[in-house]
């Protein structure tokens, strides 16, 4: 019995790093929709950063409650900030952004004023995307994660932003 346990044990010590590693530090997610689209493609796998502090721009997996689904969309406001969008530009603080992501035009959005735990995310293709313009500010406890590298298509493996 001794001998059987000390050769498992290597193997259980590694099942137990990789759960750790995926329930707390990073773990892959499949891209499902066009809502990213001309950035990120259906069927895409990319691994997702658990541990990230949210920035602007940053791609980021977040659990949609009305719908119960994870969803992927691009950060724009940040806590705190006032956003509001109109005639195809983005306003924060009062002060237009660069929009470099946009794929089609972008409706307009009254100004609100983020909370200290609230994120303004969109998706890139405007025209299909349910973001922030539908279901509101995000709550950071729903962002899961950043998304920081593309691991397929092997084709286009790398980091992604």
């Amino acid at each position: 019995m001794k001998k059987f346990i000390k050769e498992i044990y290597p193997y259980v010590i590694i099942v137990i790093v990789v759960v750790l590693i995926r329930s707390f530090i990073a773990t892959p997610v499949r891209v499902d929709g066009d809502s990213m689209k001309k950035n990120l493609q259906d069927g895409e796998i990319l691994v997702l950063y658990r541990l990230a502090k949210i920035e602007r721009y940053d791609i980021v997996v977040l659990h949609e409650k009305e719908d119960n689904d994870n969803i992927i969309k691009r950060v724009y406001g940040l806590p705190g900030e006032t956003i509001r969008i109109a005639h195809n530009k983005i306003y924060i603080n009062g002060e237009v952004i660069e929009d470099n992501y946009a794929n089609g035009k972008t409706s307009d959005y009254e100004e609100i004023t983020l909370g200290d735990d609230e994120y303004f995310v969109l998706g890139d293709n405007r025209g299909v995307s349910k973001d922030s313009r539908m279901i509101g500010p995000v709550k950071k406890d729903s962002i899961k994660g950043e998304t920081v590298f593309r691991l397929f298509p092997f084709n286009k493996i790398g980091t992604i932003k």
